[in-house]
């Protein structure tokens, strides 16, 4: 029983590995993509707010949009 317990523990973390790696790897392709869009004249922070504010929920985004817009108003900017 205890080999069998030893085994899966040791497959379960070879996935972590596996899948650690293959995330380190995206990583490296997502910064490429931004490396290029910069080289071309692209705003590199505006691309990843852009990209953050896609991943949202339409109801979360307008949510947000208000409390900025409130924020905003308060603090007398725009």
């Amino acid at each position: 029983m205890a080999e069998t317990t030893d085994d899966r523990l040791r497959l379960l973390i070879e996935r972590v590995e596996r899948l650690e790696e293959e995330k380190k790897g995206i990583s490296d392709d997502i910064r490429d993509v931004y490396n290029e869009a910069k080289a071309v004249g692209y705003d590199v922070k505006i691309m990843r707010a852009i990209v953050r504010i896609r991943k949202m929920k339409p109801d979360d985004r307008r949510e947000m949009d208000l409390l900025l817009d409130t924020y905003k108003s308060a603090l007398g900017i725009d």
